[in-house]
């Protein structure tokens, strides 16, 4: 998973899902929920000393339930590594890497890798 990048990402507000096609053709499907519970930024992680690049395990299990907390506004690349996610509730600090992305993709191949 050293070379991920998306080849195409769609945000489907009806469904509440944020679907990403990886270039190796994996399918990651996202619900609006897991993204926002996995956060990266500093202050959703409590802090610079607990950012990783890996998701922590946990944000799997959390629900948040619909909000302008897990209603995704837009979408903002950054540079080529990644992209910003604004929220309807106006967070927007998260920078969510390839990798980070891909670490976090929930579907049953993935997780049982973890």
């Amino acid at each position: 998973m050293s070379n991920e990048r998306p080849v195409n990402i769609t945000v489907n507000k009806r469904t509440s899902e944020f679907i990403v096609e990886w270039n190796d053709g994996h399918r990651s499907v996202y619900p609006f929920e897991l993204l926002r519970a996995a956060c990266p930024c500093a202050s959703c992680q409590g802090g610079h000393e607990n950012m990783s690049r890996e998701p922590k395990e946990q944000v799997f299990e959390m629900h948040l339930g619909d909000s302008p907390a897990t209603r995704i506004s837009a979408v903002k690349q950054v540079g080529s590594y990644g992209l910003t996610i604004v929220w309807e509730d106006g967070h927007d600090y998260g920078i969510y890497s390839w990798h980070y992305l891909r670490a976090l993709c929930p579907c049953e191949v993935c997780r049982s890798r973890r």
